[in-house]
This record gives structure tokens, sequence and C-alpha cells, in this order.
């Protein structure tokens, strides 16, 4: 299965959940319901994966991505009214410190469900709604 075809069943399953759910809800609930989702799916995935964190070779400590889903895509999830850039700068860090080629972050706090697809600069992705956007 490609990343697009994965990302694309992520987001079904984190509109499934929106839709029952709606907002309003601590980010854990939305996680274990996603978790139900993406396994209804036949997603494989690892939840609140931990990876250690290096600083010019040393070991500087450890995150935890909400989800890995397929060995692909990371998947953090929020619970937010309003996404802010560093919740768009966690996902993104964690992308390239899993090295996986793309991350969707996704806030389940507002009225409508939002989605960000972050790629990671390594893996040189090319947007096919226009090659000249990367």
């Amino acid at each position: 299965m490609n990343v697009d075809d994965i990302t694309y069943k992520i987001n079904g399953c984190a509109m499934k959940v929106h839709n029952t759910l709606g907002n309003g809800f601590q980010e854990v609930i939305y996680q274990r319901c996603l978790a139900i989702e993406l396994e209804r799916a036949g997603l494989g995935f690892a939840r609140e994966q931990e990876h250690i964190i290096y600083y010019e070779g040393i070991e500087v400590g450890t995150r935890r991505a909400d989800f890995v889903v397929e060995n692909q895509v990371i998947v953090e999830l929020k619970a937010v009214t309003i996404l802010e850039d560093v919740h768009l700068a966690q996902a993104k860090n964690y992308v390239v410190a899993y090295d996986k080629p793309v991350g969707l972050l996704i806030n389940f706090g507002s009225t409508s469900l939002q989605f960000k697809k972050i790629f990671n600069p390594k893996y040189n992705q090319v947007n096919p709604a226009n090659p000249k956007i990367k």
C-alpha cells in the first residue's frame, strides 16, 4: 500500500471518529477511538511508539509519536480549538526524527476536523497537483 492510500484511509478513520464524537474530548479519547478505527480499516500501527532523539550523535531524550501507521506515516493528534505553528513544528520534527516520508497532524478539537499533511524534505516529495511545489 502506498503512502497516499494509507493517509487517505487514516483521514477516513479520523473523520468517522470526529463525526461520531464531535469535538470537546481530551486527546487520549480520540487516540483510543482512532486506534479502533485504524484496526477496523486493516491498517497496521504502533501507538505511542518511543523514539530516541539525538543531538550531534548524543542521545538527549525520547519522544513518542501518537501513531506510526504501516511503518510509513507518523500521525500526531491534537484536541485544541486552534492549531498553532508549534503543533505543526512538532509534527514535522517527528516525521524527520522517525525518518518517515509523511506525517499527518489531525486536530479533533475544532468544530470541523482539521488535517495537515507534513512531508519529510529528505524524501524530496513532489506535489502531484503542481510538480514545481514540494
